[in-house]
């Protein structure tokens, strides 16, 4: 028995043995874990003192970016409504342009007829012609009335020419584009 008191002593003092080198190899990580606790406890701190003013900072950047968004957007609208007004206005210019050209041509159209009608004769007026007839042929009275009726048969016959007619027959149409 005294062998077996031996080998349970023996057993025993090899448990303690191993027992004390698992403690000395435990002890620098458990202190390890410790430092690594530590940190975790700085770590939450500096978190807990940091992350509301930098959540704060980020929600007020949104904020910022949106309101940017929103500037931009109604910029490129003033822009647009800007873009608009110049294009009306060079309509309106070219409309300007246009009436100007016709209003140009119509005045050289007057200016070329104008100077057509100073190389013709002037006509006489009616009463002119009358006094003519009368004192070149001694025609009496009853003869300037029938003349006179001649004359207004012959003016029924002669056409009027109205604005509307010059328009519509191309009276302008003298004119080449390039005037």
């Amino acid at each position: 028995m005294s062998e077996a008191i031996f080998l349970l002593g023996l057993s025993f003092l090899l448990v303690v043995v191993c027992l004390t080198i698992l403690l000395l190899t435990a002890i620098p990580a458990f202190q390890e874990l410790a430092k690594a606790a530590n940190s975790v406890v700085r770590l939450a701190d500096t978190l807990t003192r940091e992350l509301p003013a930098t959540l704060e900072a980020i929600r007020m950047t949104g904020l910022e970016l949106s309101e940017l968004s929103d500037e931009l957007n109604q910029g490129a609208k003033s822009a647009g409504e800007a873009v608009k007004q110049v294009n009306d206005g060079i309509k309106g210019v070219r409309q300007s342009a246009s009436s100007a050209t016709i209003a140009t041509k119509s005045a050289f159209a007057g200016f070329k007829a104008g100077l057509k009608s100073l190389g013709r004769p002037r006509r006489q007026s009616r009463a002119d012609i009358y006094q003519e007839k009368i004192r070149g042929n001694n025609q009496s009275i009853r003869d300037l009335e029938s003349f006179r009726e001649d004359e207004e048969e012959d003016s029924k016959q002669e056409r009027l020419i109205t604005p509307d007619d010059i328009r519509s027959e191309g009276f302008m149409g003298d004119l080449n584009p390039e005037d």
